[in-house]
């Protein structure tokens, strides 16, 4: 059926170019236009379904327009739909009661905010007003927003677009390289590490990292990683800041990724699936760090009562539905489903990385432009099959799967079961 209210994907498309900034790009050779989105499908302008295995770069979690959640959050839409926080409401101190319950260590004090990109730049303000010191370290590869200041402590150049961006940021080498065991690459990074701190040390007001790199391919450490790198930076009186945006609130197997390492981080930046779609964010720290942003300051959106109620909404989901459970067990279906591929198509998947519903697929090629361009041919299968997955890495050539967490056991089945058909369909043409 074809839903002629809809102006279609081509005059979407026509529109775009010549209402958005040119750097407004969008995946796919013929893209369809979303209309509808319900728990783990969507569905395009002519009626048809897809299953979302990307899930808005894991925002909508607990799946599209899941009633549990979207009609609590209609319920104060219609009671009261904005105040600042100058003014006294319920569902942001009750929304950073129940943060405090689930954040991990000691970390209780909450600063709500709309984006990922605007919590992080509150955390870096948070470790420079805490410890007077100006600089910050962070991962190569790594992504932590769009404001200058976030910009300049990402490592991915495909995102680093301001050219001139804050000049007291070192970067060090991530723990991850193709030709190193994980440990060895660990050992490599800390010692990356060792040598900044020891050269200006007390220049360094804080490290931010993700615990998992998404957009830098799916790259997870080995366990003890973090450990060292954390005692690292406390012999030195530098903070740690995880940027636990793509991470957070189950998609790992964890309510934060952080736990998988036994690290406690003196601050955490979180958004996207807090809100399900629907913009909130917020940095939270300790009581001490917290005095130390202490000047008066407010958030004109930030916490204001829809996000707080969407958000409560979102965390009883998550309990009640057991979702960091959920996305370990369903996680560890995906992730051999991946492996099978990958031992039948050796010639086209280098490796498959990440843990709980946070996994990525490596994609092999003659160089990185043909990496990079049989990752959109499969992305662009899969779409015309009835799938969305993402991309992601710094040649873009991985195939990123982060779909909500309320996926089932034969939505994974089918998927794996069409991306073969798609690989092979690739391998033959090659």
């Amino acid at each position: 059926m074809v839903y002629q209210e809809f102006i279609g994907r081509e005059t979407v498309v026509a529109k775009r170019g010549e209402y958005f900034y040119p750097c407004t790009v969008h995946f796919y050779r013929d893209s369809p236009q979303l209309v509808r989105g319900s728990m783990q499908f969507v569905y395009d302008e002519k009626g048809k379904r897809y299953t979302d295995f990307f899930a808005g770069v894991s925002v909508v979690a607990c799946g599209h327009c899941n009633p549990a959640i979207t009609s609590r959050t209609i319920e104060q839409l219609q009671q009261l739909q904005h105040t600042t926080t100058i003014y006294l409401t319920q569902p942001a101190v009750d929304l950073a009661e129940r943060l405090a319950e689930v954040l991990p260590g000691s970390l209780r004090r909450t600063f709500f905010v709309n984006s990922g990109s605007e919590a992080n730049e509150g955390a870096l303000l948070l470790a420079r007003m805490n410890t007077g010191r100006q600089g910050f370290l962070a991962l190569e590869s790594g992504l932590h927003g769009r404001t200058n200041l976030t910009m300049s402590v990402t490592g991915l150049p495909m995102w680093r677009t301001d050219r001139y961006l804050a000049e007291e940021v070192s970067f060090i080498e991530r723990p991850y390289h193709p030709e190193l065991s994980l440990d060895d690459a660990a050992t490599r990074s800390l010692e990356s590490l060792k040598r900044v701190l020891e050269q200006k040390g007390d220049s360094f007001a804080a490290m931010i990292v993700e615990p998992i790199q998404g957009n830098g391919g799916m790259i997870m450490p080995v366990s003890w990683y973090f450990r060292e790198l954390k005692a690292l930076l406390d012999e030195h009186g530098v903070l740690l800041i995880a940027d636990e945006i793509q991470t957070g609130f189950g998609r790992t197997g964890a309510m934060f990724a952080m736990e998988h390492f036994g690290v406690v981080p003196d601050i955490i930046s979180m958004a996207k699936a807090l809100g399900n779609g629907v913009p909130v964010a917020a940095f939270a720290t300790t009581d001490d760090i917290a005095l130390s942003l202490n000047r008066p300051s407010a958030s004109t959106f930030g916490g204001n009562p829809v996000s707080a109620a969407t958000a409560l909404a979102v965390l009883d989901y998550i309990r009640d539905e057991r979702l960091p459970e959920r996305a370990s067990e369903l996680g560890q279906r995906l992730q051999a489903g991946l492996l099978a591929l990958q031992e039948r198509y050796p010639e086209l998947i280098a490796g498959v990385r990440g843990t709980g519903l946070m996994l990525g697929a490596e994609l092999s090629g003659e160089d990185a432009a043909a990496a990079a361009g049989i990752t959109d041919d499969i992305l662009e299968g899969m779409k015309d099959r009835g799938y969305l997955i993402g991309k992601n890495g710094v040649g873009r050539n991985v195939l990123a799967f982060q779909p909500p967490l309320i996926i089932t056991a034969g939505d994974i089945d089918g998927m794996i079961a069409v991306l073969a058909e798609v690989l092979l369909q690739v391998r033959n043409r090659k």
